[in-house]
């Protein structure tokens, strides 16, 4: 009996996380920040090849895609970790190279570019 209630728990649990759709702000702050990596210039590595920004925004999107459709994604945070941050088939980190400056893991990247994204959206809002 009561592995049948943990079956019904479980699949009660996965119905629910596929009805939640992202949120607003979330799917906001996530946009912007794709926007930023193609304004920026930068290169974006994964698997050990350099894209340019615009490919690593189809790819990020894509990933971003499978992971909403699964409800598995509520936060820009959680995109950061679960989807921009390293490789699903690999494990390798991912990682963005702006200019003659060194790589850094993009997880790191676009939390700094986050946090400059909330502290300017946070200046707008201040009267």
């Amino acid at each position: 009996m009561s592995r049948s209630l943990l079956a019904l728990l479980t699949c009660c649990v996965a119905i629910a996380a596929t009805a939640a759709p992202l949120p607003p702000a979330a799917r906001t702050e996530i946009d912007a920040l794709m926007a930023r990596l193609v304004a920026s210039g930068c290169e974006f590595s994964r698997n050990g090849n350099w894209y340019t920004a615009v490919e690593a925004k189809s790819h990020l999107s894509q990933k971003l895609k499978y992971f909403e459709d699964r409800g598995m994604v509520q936060t820009t945070e959680q995109f950061i970790e679960m989807a921009a941050s390293t490789s699903s088939m690999s494990g390798q980190p991912y990682q963005v190279r702006c200019g003659k400056s060194a790589p850094v893991q993009s997880g790191q990247w676009l939390r700094s570019e986050l946090k400059d994204l909330r502290s300017v959206t946070r200046a707008k809002s201040t009267p």
